[in-house]
């Protein structure tokens, strides 16, 4: 393949669209995933896809499932764990959730003003739950994310997702309940005489929260959860977007992705390729030739890689992809094939 500026134009005769337009056209997509490496664009990527979808479906919630947080960064505007429209859209909105913490606000009570550290045994209980299972903190959060999302009435729904390895984990999140409520069942033996010096005469604790009540709450989210899992490996319903740059390291996490995303049952056939340079001929700026090539090398890798994904060349802009303007004149490249400057 020649080393050209038409490259992110052409790549082959297949027919697929380099572009994302099959998902704003997939009215049955309820769940977006957006995922990849960490510093790859996801969030610039997810915030320019809610902002096209946004334009063609009722409404749309963004959220963000990264510890980082950089959706605020990204719109210029504060967001919280409640769902906020984004300034200058009556039909998208976005949220951040926090992954840590979220059991113990979730198991100890501390969203009904309960204090884990006054629980005594209890909260080390449950604190040996927290970190008995591996993902469980993240699994609660997502639980309860998706409670939240069941109850409202958005028609999409776009998760601005953590680095691949919390994102793989966060598909887990099914068998990773199903652990915890076995280890609840384990350590409610293991700490019986324990408990009955906490419990009173209603079998509650000392914070007011009943026990049998703790473990019905599991129960309904793992009930919450079994549904939406079935939702997540329905094709119709649920897709990936797999983010990445051309360079080794991001190839090879983009392809470890796509391969668990297949163990999971999650439909993904589309990947944006970000940061790509398109020197001007006769450029004598040697680091940007010599990056071009390398970057050439990879893209004709996911070339003969994805063949049957729909692949978006995205450009390196001179310019910080920050607040509602650019973010949509970014998002308009993930639709429209980007012809780089002669």
């Amino acid at each position: 393949m020649s080393e050209d500026n038409t490259y992110a134009v052409v790549r082959s005769e297949d027919g697929l669209e380099h572009s994302l337009q099959s998902i704003l056209d997939q009215k049955s997509l309820r769940w977006i995933f957006v995922g990849g490496k960490g510093g790859v664009g996801k969030t610039t990527t997810s915030c320019s896809l809610a902002i096209q979808l946004a334009k063609v479906r009722r409404s749309v919630l963004l959220i963000s499932t990264d510890p980082a947080h950089n959706l605020s960064d990204a719109f210029s505007q504060k967001f919280g764990k409640e769902a906020r429209l984004v300034d200058g859209f009556d039909n998208l909105s976005a949220m951040e959730i926090d992954p840590n913490g979220s059991i113990q606000d979730l198991l100890a009570g501390q969203g009904e003003g309960a204090d884990a550290a006054d629980m005594g045994g209890i909260g080390n209980m449950m604190q040996d739950l927290a970190f008995a299972i591996p993902g469980i903190d993240e699994a609660m959060s997502f639980a309860e994310v998706l409670k939240q999302v069941k109850s409202l009435s958005y028609e999409t729904i776009i998760f601005d997702t953590a680095p691949t390895g919390h994102t793989l984990r966060f598909l887990q999140f099914p068998s990773v309940l199903e652990k915890a409520l076995a280890k609840v069942s384990q350590l409610s033996s293991q700490y019986g005489p324990l408990l009955s010096g906490f419990l009173g005469s209603n079998g509650s604790l000392p914070n007011g929260q009943n026990l049998n009540e703790m473990m019905e709450k599991l129960e309904t989210l793992r009930a919450t959860i079994s549904e939406v899992n079935t939702q997540f490996k329905d094709e119709r319903l649920t897709t990936f977007v797999c983010v990445c740059i051309p360079e080794f390291l991001s190839l090879y996490e983009t392809e470890r992705m796509i391969q668990e995303l297949a163990t999971y049952g999650i439909d993904t056939h589309s990947i944006v390729v970000n940061q790509l340079l398109f020197p001007k001929e006769g450029s004598d700026c040697e680091q940007c030739t010599a990056r071009r090539r390398m970057q050439v090398k990879y893209l004709e890798q996911i070339d003969e890689l994805y063949e049957d994904f729909n692949i978006v060349w995205m450009p390196l802009l001179t310019e910080e992809i920050r607040g509602k303007q650019r973010l949509e004149k970014f998002s308009e490249m993930l639709i429209k094939p980007y012809v780089p400057p002669k």
